[in-house]
């Protein structure tokens, strides 16, 4: 136990903004600006340190916050990515500071509650990184042991926490939270004014739910087995979306999980789903799943889609992360021989570059199967 750990926090907020088209920390939401609410919001939980790592714009940030009495740095490199702010702030910590909560500053409405929830179960057990999760899915903050801080002192480019995990495949512990806005970031002006009516962080979920368009997002399938092949598509990149596009074209019944993808954005789906829960899809006779969330929830929904029935399993992820999280599932006591059913990386060799080029492979892949034709599985990257 470590009832008197020492927590701190680490609020990342050196980025451009690039998407947002203005520097997004100094938005005004509820009266504050966007950094203040995450600030105030962290503040809260009951941390020991607050470290708030600055980089685009940082001498106009820090005029136009009002948060004080923590510990600014600026992150000179912050054109690197995200790997140089992580490296900025973590080793910006006190050396009391036994862990550290790495925050987002684009994550306004992260309940206080739930920052205390992972650092209640750090405290509880011997975890080295802990990690929250809603509706099935991984979201952000995450909470770091400082026996993993030289890790995270070698890190570069646009990377993030996720690159240590496959380390740390038995330290990691994994918390559900019932706090949507640990998958609820701000990265467009879209983002911002269709959740800016949502206000404080203490309204409650219905309300959060309502603001961000996630209500009625489910479409209602048939009740028993369609005739048709069902594609399962997990993410909303730009190859999960491909993907849609092809399968309806192709005469699939698709579905698409994602956490907070709206309808009107997948109008080729005959279903969306925004929870990572397999028993939610409709009876099928053959299912086809294709894992393209480019590593948000990528392990959880292998997982789920080798105990699903699947006549296909592909996951859209390079040989390091694939490798990650056939380490990570046999540490949980899957089968070897279920994991060789991963077609991984995903599609047929194609020389596949392009989103709609890489979903193309994937759909030849698929479309062989059904015929019942033999194919060289050796995967487009």
């Amino acid at each position: 136990m470590r009832d008197h750990s020492r927590i701190g926090a680490v609020v990342l907020a050196a980025g451009m903004s690039s998407r947002m088209g203005e520097t997004k920390q100094l938005l005004r939401w509820d009266g504050r600006t966007l950094l203040d609410q995450v600030i105030e919001n962290v503040r809260a939980s009951g941390v020991s340190d607050i470290v708030l790592v600055l980089g685009h714009a940082a001498e106009t940030i820090v005029k136009g916050i009002a948060a004080r009495n923590l510990q600014v740095v600026i992150n000179t490199g912050y054109r690197e990515g995200m790997g140089s702010s992580l490296r900025t702030g973590v080793s910006a910590l006190p050396p009391e500071v036994d862990a550290a909560l790495i925050c987002l500053a684009d994550q306004p409405f992260v309940r206080p509650e739930t920052l205390q929830l992972l650092m209640d179960r750090y405290r509880k057990s011997s975890a080295q990184i802990v990690i929250p999760m809603c509706k099935g899915f991984r979201g952000n903050p995450v909470l770091l042991d400082r026996s993993v801080f030289p890790e995270v002192m070698v890190l570069s480019g646009d990377i993030g926490c996720r690159a240590i995990f496959g380390s740390h495949l038995e330290g990691i512990v994994k918390v559900p939270v019932e706090d949507l806005g640990i998958l609820l970031d701000l990265d467009s002006q879209e983002d911002f004014d269709r959740l800016k009516q949502f206000g404080r962080i203490a309204a409650d979920e219905n309300a959060l739910i309502g603001a961000a368009g996630l209500e009625g997002r489910e479409i209602p399938g048939s009740e028993g087995p369609s005739d048709r092949h069902q594609l399962v598509i997990v993410g909303r990149e730009p190859i999960g979306i491909a993907l849609a596009k092809m399968g309806k074209l192709l005469n699939f019944g698709v579905t698409v999980v994602d956490p907070l993808l709206r309808t009107s954005e997948a109008p080729e789906a005959d279903r969306v789903l925004n929870s990572l829960d397999f028993s939610r899809l409709p009876a099928a006779f053959s299912r086809y799943v294709v894992v393209a969330s480019r590593g948000k929830f990528d392990e959880e929904a292998v997982e789920q889609a080798l105990h699903s029935n699947s006549t296909y399993v592909a996951l859209v992820a390079g040989k390091r992360r694939t490798k990650e999280i056939h380490r990570s599932l046999e540490a949980r006591g899957e089968p070897s021989e279920n994991l060789l059913r991963v077609r991984a990386p995903a599609g047929l060799d194609i020389g596949a570059v392009t989103p709609e080029e890489i979903a193309l492979s994937i759909m030849a892949e698929i479309v062989s199967l059904v015929r019942k034709k033999p194919a060289n599985t050796s995967a487009a990257s």
